[in-house]
C-alpha cells in the first residue's frame, strides 16, 4: 500500500492539480469525504471516501463525517512507538501521511447581511479544527497543510528530500495550524459577544483574543530599528484593509497609525458638512468646517500650516478637482477620503509620491481600544458616545448664543482627539491652536494661546478635562477667549465658575470627560 493523504477542503482552490501531482508523482493514495470526494471524483481522480474507509455513514445532515477513530487513530500515531503500531494493526487503521483540510467560511458567513444565528451555527466547522489539532500536535510524524498557499510548498519539499518532509517543515505547518484553529475559534468567541446585550452582559468578555493575518511586512516601525508587520483580523478585508490605495508609496507604520487618528477625528463629523482634518504625530494640527471641501482643507492648512508641511489629510467627502488642486500646493505624506473623481485623481498624480487612499466607510472603527503592557493588556471600549448639547450644564450668568454652542461643540469633538492633557482653541469653526499631551492643563492652555495668537480674541477654548484652579481661566479670558467647554467635576468648580463670572466669560460643563493617553 501507497501512503495515504487525507482531503477535505472548503477552500478548493489549487485541489485538483495538488491531488494529480500527489497521485501521479508520489503515488498517494487519497482519502476524501463530502463535496472534496466529488471534486476530486469529477476530476477523474481515484479516491477513497471517508465512510467507505470508516465503514460508518455521514450522518446528521454532515454534521458528523470524519469524526471516528480510524480517522484519527491514522492522524495521531506515533510511527516510533511500537504500542502504537500494534493498536493500529488491531483495528485495520492506515497510518496518515498528510492532511489537508481548511474549515467551514464561518467569517465569510457573518460578514454577509441578515445571516440568522442559525445559518452562522451551521458554518461552525467541527471535524475540521479536530483533524487539524490533531495532526499538528502529531507533526513529528506527519504533515498538515491548512492552506492552498502552503501546496507548493509542500510538493517542493517532497521532491528536495527523496519523497518526505523535513521537521523544519512539518513543525512550521503545525504552528500555522495552531494559528488557523486560534483564530477561528477567537471569531466565534467575538460573534457570540456581538449577540450579548448590555441587560444581560458585560459590555467586555471575561476572555478577550485577538488575531490576525500578516498582510503586509512594513519596513520598519516608528524606528529604523524596529521591526513591524501589517495585520489583517478577519478573513474580509475591512477598514484599512479594504481602502484602495490609488496611488504613492508603500504606507508605513507611521502612516498607519496617523491615518487612523484621522479617522477617528474625521468622523465626528456629519456628511452634511464638509470637514477636513489635518494630523502630525496623532495629534491635529488643522481641523475645519467649510461650505465646500476646498474651503474646509484650506481652513485647516492655514490653521497652522507649518505643522502641516508633511501631514495626514482626512477629509469626509469625496475629493473634487479643486480641492485635489489645492492638496498639491505643498508636500503631504497621505490623504485619505470616501471617495476620488476622475478628473481629482488625474491632478494628484503630479504629486506621485503622496499616498492617496480611498476608504468609503470610513465611519467603520473598531469598538474596542487595545494597548498592550507587560504580562498582559488592557481592552476598554472605543471612545465613541455622541455628545449631546442638551445634556450640557451652562454654569456662568452669560448665556451662549445657538452660534457660541455650536462653536464650542466643534471644538469639544476636535479636544476629544488631541493628546491628553488637551486644550483647543476655536473660531469659525476652525482650529486656531492646540495644546497637546502637556503634563500639566497650564501648560497645554499657554501652547494653545500662543499659537492662536492674536486670532484668540473672540476665540473659543475646549479642555478635555477639568480646571484645577482658575489660573487657566484667567490666562484665557487675558488672551481675548469668550467661551470655555469643559467637563466640571473639579472640587473647585465653584472657584473656577466664580471666575468666569467675573470676567464675563461664557462657561459650559458637559459632564463627560475625553482623556486621550
Amino acid at each position: 500500500m501507497g501512503r495515504l493523504a487525507l482531503l477535505s477542503v472548503s477552500d478548493k482552490s489549487g485541489l485538483v492539480e495538488f491531488a494529480r501531482q500527489l497521485v501521479e508523482e508520489f503515488g498517494f493514495e487519497i482519502i476524501s469525504s463530502g463535496g472534496t470526494a466529488k471534486s476530486l471524483q469529477a476530476a477523474g481522480l481515484p479516491v477513497i471516501k471517508v465512510s467507505e474507509y470508516t465503514g460508518s455513514p455521514e450522518i446528521l445532515g454532515g454534521r458528523v463525517k470524519t469524526l471516528h477513530p480510524r480517522v484519527h487513530g491514522g492522524i495521531l500515531a506515533r510511527k516510533d512507538v511500537p504500542q502504537d503500531l500494534e493498536d493500529l494493526q488491531a483495528n485495520n487503521i492506515r497510518p496518515l501521511d498528510l492532511v489537508v483540510v481548511n474549515l467551514y467560511p464561518f467569517e465569510q458567513t457573518i460578514a454577509q447581511e441578515n445571516v440568522t444565528v442559525a445559518e452562522a451555527i451551521e458554518q461552525i466547522d467541527i471535524g475540521g479544527p479536530a483533524m487539524l489539532r490533531a495532526s499538528a500536535k502529531n507533526f513529528a510524524h506527519l504533515t498538515v497543510l491548512s492552506n492552498p498557499k502552503y501546496y507548493q510548498a509542500y510538493l517542493e519539499e517532497l521532491r528536495q528530500h527523496n519523497g518526505e518532509t523535513s521537521l523544519a517543515f512539518r513543525q512550521k505547518m503545525a504552528g500555522e495550524t495552531f494559528a488557523l484553529t486560534n483564530a477561528y475559534d477567537q471569531a466565534i468567541a467575538s460573534y457570540f459577544a456581538s449577540l450579548a446585550t448590555e441587560e444581560t452582559d458585560k459590555p467586555l468578555p471575561t476572555r478577550f483574543s485577538l488575531a490576525g493575518v500578516e498582510l503586509q511586512s512594513l519596513r520598519y516601525g516608528e524606528n529604523p530599528h524596529q521591526s513591524a508587520s501589517w495585520y489583517q483580523t478577519g478573513t474580509q478585508a475591512t477598514g484599512w484593509a479594504a481602502a484602495i490605495k490609488l496611488q504613492g508609496k508603500e504606507l508605513s507604520y507611521n502612516n498607519l497609525v496617523d491615518l487612523e487618528a484621522a479617522r477617528r477625528i474625521i468622523t465626528e463629523f456629519g456628511s452634511d458638512e464638509a470637514a477636513c482634518a489635518i494630523l502630525k504625530h496623532t495629534n491635529p494640527c488643522g481641523v475645519a468646517i467649510g461650505t465646500t471641501l476646498v474651503e474646509a482643507y484650506e481652513k485647516a492648512f492655514n490653521a497652522d500650516s507649518v505643522s502641516a508641511f508633511g501631514g495626514i489629510v482626512a477629509l469626509n467627502k469625496s475629493i473634487d478637482s479643486q480641492t485635489a488642486k489645492a492638496l498639491t500646493t505643498t508636500f503631504l505624506e497621505c490623504v485619505v477620503a470616501p471617495g476620488c473623481d476622475e478628473e481629482a485623481k488625474e491632478i494628484l498624480a503630479a504629486k506621485g509620491n503622496v499616498r492617496v487612499l480611498v476608504l468609503p466607510n470610513l465611519n467603520e472603527g473598531p469598538k474596542q481600544v487595545v494597548k498592550v503592557i507587560a504580562g498582559g493588556f488592557l481592552v476598554q471600549a472605543s471612545d465613541d458616545a455622541k455628545d449631546d448639547p442638551e445634556t450640557w450644564e451652562i454654569v456662568t450668568e452669560k448665556q451662549p448664543t445657538p452660534e457660541m454652542l455650536a462653536e464650542l461643540l466643534f471644538g469639544w469633538k476636535v479636544t476629544k482627539h488631541v493628546k491628553s492633557n488637551a486644550i483647543v482653541v476655536t473660531k469659525n469653526r476652525t482650529t486656531l491652536g492646540v495644546g497637546a499631551g502637556q503634563m500639566n492643563r497650564v501648560g497645554s492652555v499657554k501652547i494653545a494661546l500662543e499659537e492662536a495668537g492674536v486670532a484668540a480674541k473672540g476665540a473659543y477654548l475646549a479642555s478635555d478635562g477639568f480646571f484645577p484652579f482658575d489660573d487657566s481661566v484667567r490666562t484665557a479670558a487675558d488672551a481675548g477667549i469668550v467661551a470655555i467647554i469643559q467637563p466640571g467635576g473639579s472640587v473647585k468648580d465653584k472657584t473656577v465658575i466664580k471666575a468666569a463670572n467675573e470676567l464675563g466669560l461664557v462657561m459650559i460643563l458637559t459632564g463627560m470627560r475625553h482623556f486621550n493617553h
